[in-house]
C-alpha cells in the first residue's frame, strides 16, 4: 500500500463537543472551528476524548464530524476520532467518517477493558487501516485504556502503508525515544500530552494533539514551529508560559476544565454527559483566576 501523502505536523486541537439542552450545539461547535483557525491551529481532531465521544451516539459523531468538516471548509486537516474497543465497530465507523468529504484522518486509540497484547493491538491497528478507508493515527494513552504500545509494536505500524502517526500520550520520553529510534521518519510522532509536548519535540516529535490549544492555539501552534525550526529559547518560553494553564486544565478529568473554561470565555455552555459533571464552586472559581492570570479572561 502506498503511503497517504497527508503530513501532520504542529498543534491539532483535540476539540470539545458544544451540548445544548441535552443535543449538539452546533452554532457553537462552528464558532470554536472558526476561532481555532483564526488562532493559526494546524489541525483539528473532533470526537476524541476530549469531545466526549464516550458518551454520544455514533449519529452524534458523525454529525460533530460533519459540521467540524463543514466549518472547517478545508483549511486544515481534519482527524475524526473513530476508535473504540471493537475492531469490526472500529472499522466500520471508520468507514462512514471517510464517507464524509474532508475528512484526512482517523484518529483510533488503543482498544480499552480487553487488554489486547502487542500482537492483537497491531492487528487492530493493521485492519483499521486495511479496511477502515482512512488514514490512521493512532492514539496510545495507557492512563485511560490500560494498554500501551511498545516501542517495537510501534515501529511494526510504521511499516503499514495506511499509518502515518502516532499521538504519544504517555509523557514517557523513554519510550518517545525509542520509538524514533526504531521508527525514524516512516511514522510521525505527536504529542497527547500538553505539559511533556517541547520535551518530545525535543527528541524527534513534530508537534502535538492538544487540549489546552482549545483555549490558545496560537500559542501552541507558534511552540511546536518554532522548536521544529531549531528555535529552542523561544520555544522553551512559550512552553512555561503554557504550564499553569495546562495544570489548571487537567485538575479535573479531561474535559470537565477545558469545557468549563470555554464556558467561562463565553464560547459555548457548560453542559457535560454523565459520569462527568460540572465542578464545584471553588474549582470553578481557582481555574477563573487562572484564565484571567493568563489572559483570557477579561475583568
Amino acid at each position: 500500500m502506498a503511503r497517504p501523502s497527508l503530513v501532520l505536523e504542529g498543534a491539532l486541537t483535540a476539540l470539545i463537543t458544544p451540548f445544548a439542552d441535552g443535543g449538539i450545539d452546533h452554532p457553537s461547535l462552528a464558532a470554536l472551528v472558526d476561532r481555532q483557525i483564526a488562532g493559526g491551529i494546524d489541525g483539528l481532531v473532533p470526537c476524541g476524548t476530549t469531545g466526549e465521544s464516550a458518551t454520544m451516539t455514533e449519529d452524534e459523531r458523525l454529525a460533530v464530524i460533519s459540521t467540524v468538516v463543514e466549518a472547517g471548509r478545508g483549511r486544515v486537516p481534519v482527524v475524526a476520532g473513530t476508535g473504540s474497543n471493537d475492531t469490526r465497530v472500529t472499522v466500520a465507523f471508520t468507514r462512514k467518517a471517510a464517507e464524509i468529504r474532508g475528512v484526512d484522518a482517523a484518529l483510533v486509540v488503543t482498544p480499552y477493558y480487553n487488554k489486547p497484547n502487542q500482537e492483537g493491538l497491531y492487528r487492530h491497528f493493521a485492519q483499521i487501516a486495511d479496511e477502515g478507508g482512512l488514514p490512521v493515527v493512532v492514539y496510545n494513552v495507557p492512563g485511560r485504556t490500560a494498554v500501551s504500545l511498545t516501542a517495537q509494536t510501534v515501529a511494526r505500524l510504521a511499516a503499514h502503508g495506511g499509518i502515518i502517526a502516532i499521538k504519544e500520550a504517555t509523557a514517557d520520553m523513554v519510550l518517545a525515544t525509542r520509538i524514533v529510534e526504531l521508527a525514524g521518519e516512516a511514522i510521525t510522532l505527536l504529542s497527547g500530552d500538553d505539559f511533556t509536548t517541547l520535551p518530545l519535540l525535543s527528541v524527534g516529535g513534530r508537534g502535538c494533539i492538544s487540549v489546552v490549544s482549545n483555549l490558545d492555539p496560537t500559542s501552541m501552534s507558534q511552540m511546536c514551529h518554532l522548536a521544529n525550526g531549531g528555535d529552542y529559547d523561544s520555544a522553551r518560553a512559550l512552553h512555561m508560559k503554557i504550564q499553569p494553564l495546562a495544570r489548571a486544565l487537567f485538575s479535573d478529568s479531561n474535559p470537565v476544565p477545558v469545557k468549563t473554561a470555554a464556558a467561562l470565555l463565553g464560547w459555548c455552555g457548560p453542559e457535560l454527559r454523565g459520569p462527568l459533571y460540572a465542578p464545584d464552586d471553588a474549582s470553578r472559581a481557582s481555574l477563573a483566576q487562572v484564565l484571567a492570570a493568563y489572559g483570557l479572561l477579561k475583568g
